[in-house]
């Protein structure tokens, strides 16, 4: 299956959806006949000049239906229990509240309703080095209603961002040097902004692999966090890997022992 494939496996084209962030790059563009309603940080018009002179197609913007500025979905659309799937690719691990997203998804979806996920593999990018999210953290970030990263976030981030043959994200089995971006300097100022400022800085606040997003949901549905589970899970292909959840998952079917050993499997390559 092509990537593309995996991420549109329960997204129906005659549906009406939402695709999250896709900037340049959509999945469900509505020049493919999808039924789609975009939501991004920027309008398009804006988009198009962030982009110029980065080598993408400016022709692959869509028009952006609803500009996001940090409201809940449902206020930003005026919908609740409309939508029957989400796209969001490369974007959940960027959320400061991580719980909070998958609840204003939840808001705005049918019942059946379904959300598609594409999300980079913590050993094959950028976050190499850091340590992959635990349940603590996920819960914590969403009972301070975090909104910003935290500072430990951002100094974290910093002084573990790595590169491999100097690349952000590498296929399997790449084994070339790793660098590290950053220096403490840069940790340091970056942290700065967040304690003096409250600035939100765009990066990623949490790091997965593959079992242990699927473990975490699973943990989150039964500590009645969400109501969402696991619907259909692929396997990493070069830095991704791609699930789809909804109401009517059977979830992450794992003895949660043997999901442990295998998080450390996982982290042993």
């Amino acid at each position: 299956m092509t990537r593309e494939e995996k991420i549109l496996s329960r997204v129906s084209k005659n549906e009406i959806g939402i695709e999250i962030g896709p900037s340049h790059a959509p999945i469900a563009a509505k020049r493919n006949g999808f039924k789609v309603h975009i939501i991004d940080h920027m309008s398009k018009e804006q988009l198009i000049k962030k982009y110029t002179g980065h080598n993408v197609n400016l022709d692959n913007i869509e028009d952006v239906d609803f500009v996001w500025s940090g409201q809940s979905y449902s206020a930003l659309t005026g919908k609740t229990n409309y939508y029957s799937w989400i796209i969001a690719s490369h974007l959940i691990e960027h959320t400061p509240d991580l719980i909070s997203f998958l609840k204003q998804c939840e808001e705005v979806l049918k019942e059946d309703g379904v959300i598609s996920l594409a999300i980079p593999d913590i050993r094959y990018h950028f976050d190499y080095f850091r340590p992959i999210t635990g349940l603590s953290k996920v819960i914590d970030a969403y009972f301070g209603k975090h909104t910003i990263h935290t500072a430990g976030t951002v100094a974290e981030y910093h002084l573990s961002c790595a590169l491999r043959g100097g690349q952000i994200a590498w296929e399997q089995g790449n084994t070339k040097e790793l660098t590290l971006l950053y220096s403490t300097e840069d940790a340091y100022n970056q942290m700065q902004n967040v304690i003096k400022n409250k600035e939100y800085l765009d990066l990623h606040s949490w790091s997965f692999t593959p079992t242990s997003f699927r473990l975490l949901i699973q943990d989150l549905n039964d500590l009645g966090f969400i109501s969402l589970k696991e619907i259909i899970f692929f396997p990493t292909a070069g830095c991704e890997f791609y699930i789809t959840l909804g109401k009517g998952g059977t979830g992450f079917l794992q003895n949660r022992l043997d999901a442990l050993k295998m998080i450390k499997a996982e982290l042993s390559l």
